[in-house]
């Protein structure tokens, strides 16, 4: 049977941002139902919500203190059931965002724990301090330092791949796993589609003895994509997706592309898709904070790696952790508008399920912070206290930090201009980007020629284009600035995207000998003439 992900355009929501009904300055449920009509005429079917769980908010909701409510500062049980019917009778369905690797230390199960108070004792990782009174090993975390945090309730250390505030669950305990279970019960009671999966390759800790190699994510090597990891995910997968016809999606960050088969084959019953990250460090040594110079031959030959190595993928350049894609592969200055049509035609056509993030298709551009005191990203600040460390000046901590925050995807979505943004009538969480005066929906939504109705007009051709839909993916030509491929099904239906990723003209030989006609373009050009324009976008179809 098709699975009906596979057709599916997925719109990522990140609640606190999207829009506010209340004028408390965050996004809301009763916000969210407001926009669904935008949502259905852009062409999505299908949301993921980042986690609307009560939470102390030490990640921004990532740390959650009760895996069945709803914060009240995001609304209530009963809106999110209201949120689930008006999008079920506008054809959309819902994903809910799942954080099982940590809870939140305000979590009952870590403050019984901490008791030592049965049946909660064993729910998380404690280990005594060293002879010496240090921590259990030398592993580092995904937010610098430490992975070991000394608690003076049980006297000993607990471990957190990431804040201390976000201590990991211990999944050598069956009862953890069975708690995981009941909670992913009680969304799909509710009416949920499914779940997207986060760090869902670290829960299974092997071993807890030193690591090995740099500092930064010592110890990954003890608890990265384990067996363990794979026999949960197939318990889960036999007793509650499979079962429940559940759609997942896991964050994988740092695995390769046998692991990424092995999380995702039909055949294993694990995941059905897997967001991996490779596609998006061409420019970057180090995750995201290391930019080097991007090229377009790179680019292409990460995506032919995972186009082809993958049965099918899950297509995506932003979500709540990425800068805008048009900041950083594209052109948020002068080429601003056709480079984000670009980006658009790159992504939609691509094999695979796409994943759009909120105000990716209005174009929205990183949040031109001026320095860190804007910030309110933890993972921002815990990476200039490590460059500190380093004695790196104040100057150069900001320009490594400002393009790569977190928080460059997280500012108000730009509903309109003004102050709020459209957003709010408050004053808003984090400050909304001081380009809301010119870029927004309102101004877009009428506009023909609008990186919005572009994004509208692709998605409807996506639909009916059977070799994007369906086809092959094979590499065609690629250069510095100039990348193209081709989509073909088996009986010889095909179209070639030609992809210029420079402000300059190109003119690559191949697409002067390229047959065919234009059936999608960012330019509006009627024929080839074997140029590229700046960040011009075609899509030629035939062989």
């Amino acid at each position: 049977m098709h699975p009906w992900w596979k057709d599916a355009v997925f719109y990522q929501i990140y609640p606190r941002s999207f829009q506010d009904t209340n004028g408390d300055g965050r996004g809301d449920i009763p916000g969210i139902i407001s926009r669904l009509d935008a949502l259905v005429k852009l062409g999505v079917t299908a949301l993921w919500l980042s986690p609307l769980y009560p939470s102390p908010d030490a990640d921004n909701g990532y740390d959650i203190a009760d895996y069945c409510d709803i914060d009240p500062r995001n609304g209530t049980l009963a809106d999110f059931d209201e949120l689930v019917a008006q999008a079920g009778a506008r054809g959309i369905r819902i994903i809910m965002d799942l954080v099982i690797n940590h809870t939140s230390n305000e979590h009952p199960w870590f403050q019984a724990s901490r008791r030592r108070e049965a049946p909660y004792d064993d729910y998380y990782i404690w280990r005594p301090a060293k002879a010496d009174g240090k921590p259990p090993n030398n592993w580092t975390g995904f937010f610098m330092g430490s992975t070991w945090q000394w608690d003076e309730v049980r006297g000993e250390y607990y471990l957190h791949l990431f804040d201390p505030k976000q201590p990991d669950l211990n999944y050598h305990n069956p009862a953890v796993i069975a708690e995981v279970e009941k909670v992913m019960n009680f969304w799909l009671d509710r009416g949920v589609a499914g779940f997207r999966c986060d760090v869902i390759t670290m829960l299974y800790k092997t071993s807890l003895k030193d690591g090995s190699g740099i500092p930064i994510l010592r110890g990954i090597e003890n608890y990265k994509t384990q067996e363990g990891n794979h026999e949960i995910l197939r318990q889960w997968h036999r007793d509650v997706w499979g079962p429940r016809g559940a759609f997942t999606v896991g964050e994988a960050g740092l695995v390769t592309l046998d692991e990424a088969r092995d999380l995702s084959l039909p055949d294993r019953g694990e995941l059905d898709l897997i967001f991996y990250f490779d596609h998006l460090e061409v420019d970057r040594l180090l995750s995201r904070y290391g930019p080097k110079p991007f090229n377009a031959a790179e680019l292409l030959r990460r995506f032919t790696s995972w186009q082809q190595g993958l049965d099918w993928n899950a297509v995506y350049f932003e979500n709540h952790d990425q800068p805008r894609i048009v900041s950083h592969y594209g052109d948020d200055g002068r080429y601003w508008a056709m480079s984000a049509k670009l980006l658009a035609v790159l992504l939609l056509t691509l094999r695979g399920t796409p994943f759009l993030f909120q105000g990716q298709e209005i174009g929205m551009t990183n949040a031109g912070f001026t320095s860190l005191d804007q910030l309110d990203d933890i993972e921002s600040h815990n990476v200039d206290g490590l460059l500190k460390s380093f004695h790196l000046p104040r100057r150069l901590r900001w320009w490594i930090i400002r393009n790569s925050s977190r928080d460059n995807a997280r500012t108000p979505m730009q509903w309109s201009a003004g102050p709020g943004a459209g957003f709010t009538t408050g004053t808003p969480w984090l400050r909304a980007n001081a380009n809301t005066n010119w870029l927004n929906y309102d101004a877009q939504d009428d506009d023909p020629d609008s990186v919005l109705n572009f994004y509208r007009r692709v998605l409807q051709w996506r639909r009916g284009c059977e070799p994007v839909m369906s086809g092959n993916f094979e590499p065609v030509y690629s250069d510095r600035a100039v990348l193209a491929y081709r989509r073909a099904t088996d009986d010889g239906q095909a179209c070639t995207i030609w992809l210029n990723m420079s402000g300059k003209v190109r003119r690559p030989k191949p697409l002067g000998a390229q047959a065919g006609r234009i059936v999608l373009s960012n330019s509006g050009r009627p024929e080839l003439d074997g140029t590229l324009q700046p960040w011009e976008a075609l899509v030629v179809a035939g062989n």
